[in-house]
């Protein structure tokens, strides 16, 4: 068995019987434990020194989240890797969680684009690894460590089919943004049969019992058409997010060639005009530009 402990790899006798982060968050057993917090702040601060450094110069990148366990026959485990591939067209990074499934194949697509193909790992129980199409990998111990990372470099999230991690991810970030502590960025959900359930539940009970207020319900949109992933990213972070008042979360960056804005195509379904019963037509594929985008540095 491997075993990866922050940047160090462990095998066979080696391999510890917790995580970093079960140990930091057991409040059983002995108390001898408060005495090492103050180390284990130090290595919480170099975690963020570590994860700042390495993307800071990222550029424009999205973050797309997925089960580890979407096998490679899977249809979702093409339109993950195709949704990375056009992103990566138009000079987009790609970050993932750096596992299996979803996560290799975003990986995957921006790797074999020739684009920046990012995976920031998490020590588990079972450690899975960074996948092989991983070629900017960070190995995280904190997941709140992880966390920050992809809400701070990624432009947009892009959501697939997953389990309680990708929920994680989702609501997480519906909540930074519902509560004014990250600007608007997009939400996308992809694979409206997948997604159907709770895009009901979200409007039928937590909106119509007054849990959330009618313009939370715009914080995601649904689609199963790639195209209109790269369009809303593109549209957000080139155009809209800016003249509806609400200003990119990155710094602005002078872009050359041809501009990507994208021609607007049908209007994104957020779960507000989503339709009840089905939400599977997707809109009508946007014009791509003809030259990939370009920017500098923040």
């Amino acid at each position: 068995m491997s075993y990866q402990k922050g940047p160090v790899h462990l095998r066979r006798g080696h391999v510890p019987s917790s995580t970093t982060d079960q140990r930091l968050l057991d409040s059983r057993g002995p108390t001898d434990w408060v005495h090492t917090d103050p180390w284990r702040v130090l290595r919480i601060q170099s975690e963020f020194v570590e994860g700042f450094g390495a993307l800071s110069e990222l550029g424009p990148a999205v973050a797309v989240f997925g089960s580890a366990r979407t096998t490679p026959d899977d249809p979702m485990y093409e339109k993950a890797r195709e949704v990375a591939e056009k992103l990566c067209g138009l000079g987009y990074a790609v970050i993932t969680g750096g596992g299996p499934g979803a996560m290799e194949a975003a990986n995957r697509g921006a790797s074999e684009c020739g684009g920046v193909s990012v995976g920031l790992g998490i020590e588990l129980p079972h450690e899975q690894g960074l996948n092989e199409w991983v070629d900017l990998g960070i190995n995280f111990r904190y997941f709140f460590v992880r966390k920050t990372m992809f809400v701070k470099y990624a432009e947009a999230f892009v959501i697939f089919p997953g389990g309680f991690g990708t929920m994680d991810e989702l609501f997480e970030a519906m909540t930074l943004i519902q509560t004014g502590k990250v600007r608007d960025f997009p939400v996308i959900l992809f694979g409206s049969a997948y997604w159907k359930g709770l895009v009901d539940w979200i409007r039928q009970t937590l909106l119509a019992q007054g849990k959330v207020s009618p313009d939370d319900v715009d914080l995601v949109t649904v689609t199963d058409s790639p195209e209109e992933v790269v369009r809303i990213i593109v549209d957000c972070y080139e155009h809209n997010c800016t003249s509806l008042g609400r200003p990119s979360r990155r710094h602005p960056r002078e872009t050359s060639g041809v501009s990507t804005v994208a021609t607007p195509g049908d209007a994104p379904r957020t779960l507000a005009n989503a339709p009840a019963a089905q939400v599977d037509a997707p809109a009508s594929p946007a014009n791509t530009p003809a030259e990939p985008h370009k920017a500098d540095g923040q």
